[in-house]
Parts: structure tokens; C-alpha cells; sequence
């Protein structure tokens, strides 16, 4: 990550009386040391996340499904909540970097569940599981992806994102 971009974010942040700001980054971490290092630096909360790609099967599974690279991960966002929260998500980007790398860097559910203490997960943007059932007219598919995560992070620690972009989804 560009540390003088993180720099003017954490300022502007700073200036507009933020007493927290959130860094997520897609399937990795790069950013995470010199984001922490320049909100610390303006006395803002650091939040600590990952936009993960989550396989919609095993993340050792390196095929397409029938509807093209579309089946290959959903997105989901994961916010450490503690330290705790933190190591797991570090194992979960780095076993999807090792393990999971099928065009992105890709957990699984089965990953997740092993990993989910200290995390909270967010439902994300429209590459999401949730929101692509929701579109898909699947509404029972998208409680039962609702009811999983609330299940595996516990019900107080997974939020539906609701994200207006000027488009009719």
C-alpha cells in the first residue's frame, strides 16, 4: 500500500474528528503494518479487515462451475475485531494465498468456521453470496448464507451491508 495515500486518509480521518477508521484490502494484507502505523500516528483506531474471496465449494477446487468464472468466489468482508480476530485473519489470508489461489486468493467455509473467533463479517457488495442470492431471486439461499455466518461468527458479529451506487441492485 501507498503510505502517503494512508497517510492522507488517516489526516483527512483525523481532521473530521474519526475516532476509528477501517483498512480492507482485497484478499491480502499488504497494507495492514503501514495503515495501523499512520492511524496510530493521528490517534485514530485502527480497524483492521480483509475483503476475502470465498470459494462457493473447497478452496482446493481449481475448476469453473457451469456458469463460468462467476462460480469461482464470492466476496465477503472480515473485520478483526480483537487480537485474536487479527491471527485468524492472518491465518485466513495467508491459507488462502497458499492453499486456495485459483485466479484470486480464496478461503472456504470449512477455513472460516476453523477461524471465525474475533472476526466480524460484513454481507459485502454485490459479488457476495448474499446479495447474488437476493438478485438470483433466492431468497431462502440467501437466510440460509445469513443464518451460516450468524451461526459461525455468532449473531453479533455478522451485519448485512446495504450500499447505494446509483444502480438498480
Amino acid at each position: 500500500a501507498n503510505l502517503k495515500a494512508e497517510a492522507a486518509w488517516t489526516n483527512k480521518a483525523a481532521a473530521m474528528n474519526f475516532k476509528a477508521l477501517a483498512m480492507t484490502d482485497h484478499g491480502n494484507m499488504f497494507g495492514t503494518v503501514e495503515f495501523y502505523q499512520a492511524a496510530k500516528k493521528r490517534g485514530l483506531k485502527a480497524i483492521i479487515g480483509c475483503e476475502v474471496y470465498v470459494a462457493p465449494g473447497s478452496r482446493l477446487d481449481k475448476k469453473q462451475g457451469t456458469g463460468g468464472m462467476r462460480d469461482v468466489y464470492n466476496h465477503l468482508v472480515l473485520l478483526a475485531r480483537n487480537e485474536v480476530g487479527y491471527k485468524n485473519l492472518v491465518k485466513l489470508v495467508t491459507a488462502a494465498n497458499l492453499e486456495g489461489y485459483y485466479y484470486k486468493p480464496r478461503i472456504d467455509k470449512e477455513l472460516l468456521s476453523r477461524h471465525a473467533e474475533g472476526l466480524i463479517g460484513l454481507s459485502g457488495c454485490l459479488a457476495s453470496e448474499v446479495p447474488e442470492m437476493i438478485i438470483k431471486d433466492q431468497p431462502d439461499r440467501a437466510r440460509a448464507a445469513i443464518d451460516w455466518f450468524k451461526q459461525v461468527l455468532g449473531p453479533e458479529n455478522f451485519y448485512l451491508e446495504l450500499q447505494n451506487h446509483g444502480i438498480p441492485e
